[in-house]
């Protein structure tokens, strides 16, 4: 998905000119905490809210100028290059500009969360997985291979690093809401499954699957 498909071509603008008053009060009305700045249609800075509540309202945008927000997304770019940057200058709007830097729109915050969710298929019926390994065990195969091999296929997979172990997280969401015999396979090939997401009697399960190994163990 391009950010041209995000853009939010009626939300309001101010100019270099117009006073930190009339700025305040159409970020009440719309609930955001950050206007575009523009002139002659094209995209001067950002503004921001804090900013504008430490001057005189009778003040003028322009006064701000050195303390504008540099950040801006090209139409064509895709849509994540846009959600870096919203996460980045913790921005509640992020403008969407042409290749002359002409202001064509925004992407609201509010917008880009729903996209992000569609986007993991967090809108998507499924069990989720989530194994933890080490980058070198990592294969993308392997993964989908034991997976479809219980007649289920991956609909997601995510990957990140956890910052504090340094060890890689594979997020996978499945088509079926039964995840038993999947987790038992992951198992049964070595991998550590963190977490899951399904049927919510599977916790009991492995429960009892895992005393009765040890009872087995023991005996």
């Amino acid at each position: 998905m391009l950010a041209a498909q995000l853009i939010n071509t009626s939300f309001p603008t101010v100019h270099l000119l117009d006073k930190a008053s009339f700025a305040l009060q159409l970020m009440d009305d719309y609930d955001v905490q950050h206007l575009c700045v523009v002139t002659d249609e094209k995209l001067v800075g950002i503004v921001d809210k804090n900013t504008l509540l430490d001057i005189d309202e009778t003040a003028v945008i322009a006064s701000l100028q050195d303390e504008f927000i540099t950040a801006s997304v090209h139409a064509d770019a895709h849509f994540l290059a846009g959600a870096k940057l919203l996460a980045l200058h913790e921005l509640s709007l992020l403008p969407v500009v042409s290749t002359a830097a002409d202001l064509l729109g925004v992407i609201t915050a509010k917008h880009m969360l729903t996209a992000l969710t569609s986007h993991v298929g967090a809108d998507t019926r499924g069990a989720v997985i989530v194994l933890e390994m080490e980058l070198r065990q990592y294969s993308f195969g392997e993964i989908v291979r034991l997976v479809e091999t219980n007649d289920a296929y991956v609909t997601q997979l995510n990957t990140a690093t956890d910052l504090q172990t340094g060890m890689l997280l594979v997020t996978i969401q499945i088509n079926r809401i039964e995840v038993s015999t999947i987790v038992a396979t992951f198992q049964r090939y070595d991998y550590s499954v963190k977490y899951y997401f399904g049927e919510e009697n599977y916790q009991n399960e492995l429960k009892e699957n895992y005393n009765h190994l040890l009872s087995y163990l023991n005996m």
